[in-house]
């Protein structure tokens, strides 16, 4: 891509280089750890599922066992693999016998590690072949109804009632929405399990659990066929159970996954050894199941102002490209986060979202960029809020974003009606109808506002990284660069879920899906 703003290419690799060097010296912490979550999500892609009497997740009490044992640096796979050759019972029973405390995994017989390995990737191609079979699916449907040129319009529905939610969801669809994101209810990503089955009570979202995945996806593909195109489902794999709802995600076909490398650590207090870690392998399934993540650096300009720290959402992007590489994602799978999030009462404050959304562009060309819109300056008055989010679908069109969240009029007063909705998807449309082709015709003024603004940005956001690259990743999140929050190392949610890996751990879906990505393309 030709840059209209005359980037400096020179710190464009430099930013890049460093983040890059971050990236891998963190994956070598990454590669010597394991967690309850990443163990939790093998037991998943093994087809462990379904609760005990009190309703406690099954892969949660094999992974309890084993780590009360001492024994889950080996991995949950060597144990279960062991079993299933000892006992010739599969992953679902051998869980279902540990449940009932009839089977202590540690005190059986062992068999050689390379007989375990190759009953566990047998076990594990079950998973994976259906992983790979949505994958086809999704590609059939766009085959079939061609996929939308311009951004896709995402909304949200957040009732706290799965079936509440798919009647808003469908006729959100129906009344244009490309994309649908089912929010979480308020505090999951601190519930260190997965909710199991359909769920009607939530409080600010609706819980995340594979039958919900499940009843949502189903009920879009209907609205698709009647619409004769494909609408995407979104959810949020973050939290202190990343890597079980990507699992869970690409096991029923979602298409989209927040998930950020840092977000929890931030935003959530959760510990940043934990999220690190659980990012890799939630990352890796998503690679594989041709998911798009989604990433949360908007949220940086909840607490930061957004004039002053925008260098620090450049960075964070520049970080979430390469945690992304690393595990197999590739850039059209890297929705990156950025929002329009400057206060409306900022002189030339628009030219200023204009240059970092070019900027963002240029730079991540290849990626979906994922386009917040404004939050945190809605003030409540329907009539300004509606002006705001026409300037936000201005930006989107112009700078070519590809996930476009469509801001609603009511926000700060309550949660979206349909009627507001139809009414953002309306907006949106006329926008992008009407300028489609605005910004081929736009050039930036030499040495303009603009051009200045989008070189100061990325200038700091390279120097920025560098300091990273000097400090380490877990110094960086101590000082509190990102967002103006310090988290300590050893502090925070999770920490107790970490643990080391023995020199015999193997997590065949690693093997599987990292070398074989290429299958669910």
């Amino acid at each position: 891509m030709v840059s209209k703003l005359n980037l400096n290419q020179d710190l464009v690799d430099q930013a890049r280089a460093s983040a890059a060097r971050v990236a891998a010296d963190v994956q070598g912490f990454i590669d010597r750890h394991t967690t309850v979550a990443v163990e939790r999500a093998v037991c998943r892609l093994l087809g462990i599922d379904g609760i005990n009497e009190v309703e406690v997740p099954l892969p949660n009490i094999l992974v309890n066992h084993l780590m009360e044992k001492g024994v889950l640096g080996t991995g949950a796979a060597f144990y279960i693999g062991n079993a299933m050759l000892e006992l010739k019972l599969s992953p679902q029973e051998i869980a279902e016998g540990v449940s009932r405390g009839e089977l202590d995994l540690t005190a059986l017989p062992l068999h050689g590690s390379q007989e375990i390995r190759q009953v566990m990737r047998e076990a594990a191609e079950i998973s994976t072949v259906r992983i790979r079979k949505n994958a086809a699916r999704r590609e059939a449907y766009l085959r079939e109804y061609g996929d939308k040129q311009g951004p896709l319009l995402y909304i949200i529905v957040a009732t706290g009632n799965i079936y509440e939610d798919i009647v808003q969801a469908k006729a959100g669809a129906r009344q244009g929405a490309d994309v649908i994101a089912v929010i979480r209810t308020t505090g999951q990503s601190l519930l260190d399990y997965v909710p199991y089955g359909a769920t009607t009570e939530g409080f600010g979202g609706t819980y995340a659990t594979q039958e919900n995945f499940r009843l949502m996806r189903e009920a879009l593909d209907e609205v698709g066929r009647e619409e004769k195109r494909y609408i995407r489902l979104c959810n949020y794999c973050s939290g202190l159970c990343m890597p079980e709802i990507a699992a869970m995600g690409a096991l029923e076909r979602l298409d989209v996954m927040l998930n950020d490398a840092l977000y929890g650590i931030l935003f959530r207090d959760i510990n940043m050894q934990r999220t690190l870690i659980d990012q890799y392998f939630s990352r890796v399934i998503n690679g594989f199941a041709g998911v798009i993540i989604n990433t949360g650096e908007d949220n940086y300009l909840t607490t930061a102002n957004a004039v002053e720290e925008a260098h620090t959402v450049l960075a964070s992007q520049f970080l979430n490209e390469q945690f992304a590489l690393m595990a197999g994602l590739r850039e059209e799978q890297q929705g990156l986060g950025h929002a329009f999030e400057i206060s409306p009462e900022v002189e030339n404050g628009f030219l200023y979202e204009l240059a970092q959304a070019q900027m963002a562009r240029e730079i991540f060309p290849k990626a979906p960029l994922k386009y917040m819109p404004p939050t945190k300056f809605m003030t409540g008055n329907i009539f300004r809020g509606h002006v705001q989010d026409a300037l936000f679908n201005m930006v989107t069109v112009i700078t070519k974003q590809k996930i476009h969240l469509l801001g609603m009029m009511t926000e700060a007063i309550h949660t979206p009606f349909m009627s507001d909705r139809a009414l953002a998807i309306e907006n949106a449309r006329n926008i992008a109808r009407t300028m489609k082709d605005l910004g081929d015709e736009l050039v930036f003024k030499e040495g303009g506002i603009i051009e200045r603004r989008a070189g100061e940005v990325l200038k700091k956001a390279a120097d920025l990284l560098k300091q990273i690259e000097e400090k380490g990743m877990f110094a960086t999140l101590e000082a509190g660069i990102f967002a103006d929050i310090k988290r300590p190392k050893d502090g925070g949610k999770g920490l107790s879920g970490v643990v080391v890996r023995e020199e015999s751990y193997f997590n065949p879906f690693l093997e599987l899906m990292h070398s074989g990505k290429e299958a669910a393309r």
